[in-house]
């Protein structure tokens, strides 16, 4: 990890408020994808997050997210051998933790091109954000 992510990290922390929701989701695996124009323009980065499927044999989106800033960059918790995404989703603290990591730069966007294989109605979202009654 780098030193503003550890920093952050520890900040957060210690000033966390005990009473915080945390959404802690798996994934099998994570995919930070830099999706380019065929000028070779940046459209957009985005965090995708895959499950596998024994039955096909292959990776399908579960969710995604864009990356609004570097802290959301999937981090290797090497004593743990987990790549870990944190974020705020609104107040919502979130973690995304997976085995497995890629890092991808292509012209077309994986997460609509996986939406044709597999409807995102069919998709198993991360866990849903909701309002605390406090």
């Amino acid at each position: 990890m780098t030193f503003p992510t550890i920093f952050v990290a520890a900040v957060s922390l210690f000033f966390a408020d005990p009473n915080e929701t945390v959404l802690n989701d798996r994934v099998d695996l994570i995919e930070l994808n830099h999706h380019y124009d065929d000028r070779g323009w940046l459209i957009m980065d985005q965090i995708i997050f895959y499950r596998w499927s024994p039955l096909h044999g292959k990776y399908f989106v579960r969710d995604w997210r864009p990356l609004k800033n570097k802290s959301q960059r999937p981090q290797l918790d090497r004593k743990r051998g987990l790549y870990i995404a944190t974020w705020y989703d609104g107040p919502i603290l979130r973690t995304v933790s997976a085995k497995h990591f890629k890092e991808t730069w292509t012209q077309f966007d994986p997460e609509l091109k996986d939406a044709k294989a597999l409807p995102k109605q069919f998709r198993r979202p991360l866990l849903k954000v909701f309002p605390s009654a406090r």
